[in-house]
């Protein structure tokens, strides 16, 4: 059973994640992601952190991010969006439900600090992420940020709605 818990992006287990998915990207692009994340971007209400651990064991973690339009380059980026960073599940554990898990869990925590869509980046060499995203209801988007002419990137996004009260 996973458990997803909040946690810093300084955290031992985020920052030995953050670690095997830089070298997941290495492998499979060639280079490690670029993008400079800061523990603050994933402090609510601005984001959120969270691994996933299966009996203890840290298995899973991705994040998301308030996303400011000015500052991502405008269009297609909104006011409210939340930009999901670095989603990973280790390889022991992938096939088990975990990413969609996850990012249930990012979609949920995002809603709650009032942000009305998420969206995000992912590459060519990830079908697995794509298809994901895709059954979960993201849709295409035009490559933003620091991505733009990028030809190995894809961006999706979707709108988020809040749970219905009980």
């Amino acid at each position: 059973m996973l458990e997803l818990r909040v946690a810093s992006l300084d955290h031992p287990h985020a920052v030995a994640l953050n670690d095997e998915v830089q070298a997941y990207y290495a492998r499979v692009y060639g280079e490690v992601d670029l993008t400079r994340l800061e523990t603050a971007q994933f402090l609510a209400p601005r984001g959120t952190y969270l691994i996933g651990y299966d009996d203890g064991v840290p298995v899973v973690s991705g994040a998301w991010r308030s996303l400011d339009p000015a500052e991502a380059g405008g269009d297609p980026v909104r006011d409210g969006d939340a930009e999901i960073k670095r989603m990973y599940v280790v390889p022991a554990a992938r096939g088990l439900g975990y990413a969609r898990a996850l990012l249930a869990g990012l979609e949920r925590t995002a809603v709650e600090q009032g942000r009305t869509r998420m969206i995000l980046e992912t590459g060519t060499a990830q079908p697995d992420a794509i298809a994901l995203y895709r059954s979960s209801g993201y849709e295409a988007i035009a490559v933003f940020g620091e991505h733009r002419g990028d030809e190995r990137s894809r961006c999706f996004a979707k709108p988020l709605v809040p749970a219905p009260a009980p």
